[in-house]
């Protein structure tokens, strides 16, 4: 049973942005307060990754949202917020019961920073009647970092969500690109690696050769571009994704095929 559920949205660990957007969110604030409890554990399995600057401006934000909330796009903490979420790579966190026992499942594949600002964003974005007690349940967690709130059993996604696909770029809405597969197939492969084969159409069973990424990158580039019937919104994106994943795997570090 799910109990609540937080899906971040944010750029991957590869580039250089730091942007950071809401996914689905389910957090229950009244009675039990699991949304409460989740934001806690998001925040004190990942602010350890601050560094002192971003510790010190920290209480100024939270307590700026539990006044007013917060408005969307803006910087906060080295990360610009904001709604649109094309091309963003998603960590999902849940807080879920399984016989009897609270499991918190926490996505541990993406950067740990875009996680503490997601929860953050997630408070701010609640009504005044409940934000207050989210704000508490985060700043509990920035006061005790890495300690899971009681009695949560933790359990971590290393590889991110299971039985799901990363969008490739320029096949539609994002939402839509996302089906589910094989979990199985992609063990043992990272992320990043794993993301940049999914732009490129390369399934998990498939080599990786360099020509092959070559052939596939020029044919989705043109599919991509505005001039060829690509979308004009988030077309830059789009190629830059394209750019990025060809990039990636044709870096001799690696591991592709440099033929």
């Amino acid at each position: 049973m799910i109990l609540a559920e937080l899906v971040v949205r944010h750029t991957r660990n590869h580039m250089p942005t730091r942007r950071v957007a809401l996914g689905d969110q389910y957090l229950p604030m009244t009675g039990a307060a699991h949304g409460a409890g989740l934001l806690a554990a998001v925040v004190a399995e990942h602010v350890g990754a601050f560094d002192d600057e971003q510790l010190e401006d920290l209480p100024r934000l939270l307590f700026e949202i539990t006044r007013h909330g917060i408005s969307v796009p803006r910087i906060a903490l080295r990360h610009r917020l904001q709604t649109d979420v094309h091309g963003l790579d998603r960590s999902r966190h849940r807080l879920l019961e399984e016989n009897g026992r609270f499991i918190v499942e926490l996505d541990v594949h993406g950067a740990p920073g875009p996680q503490v600002v997601g929860a953050i964003l997630a408070a701010g974005s609640m009504g005044s009647s409940v934000r207050q007690r989210a704000v508490q349940a985060i700043n509990a967690a920035v006061a005790q970092p890495g300690v899971i709130p009681e009695p949560f059993v933790v359990r971590r996604l290393r590889e991110g969500i299971p039985i799901m696909r990363p969008p490739r770029a320029g096949v539609g809405p994002v939402e839509e690109a996302y089906t589910e597969i094989d979990a199985g197939s992609w063990v043992g492969i990272p992320a990043e690696r794993r993301w940049a084969m999914e732009v490129l159409g390369l399934r998990a069973d498939m080599g990786v050769e360099r020509i092959d990424i070559q052939k596939r990158f020029r044919r989705l580039l043109r599919l991509a571009h505005p001039d060829q019937g690509g979308a004009s919104d988030g077309a830059a994106e789009r190629i830059a994704e394209l750019s990025e994943a060809r990039n990636l795997l044709l870096d001799p570090d690696d591991g592709a095929d440099r033929g």
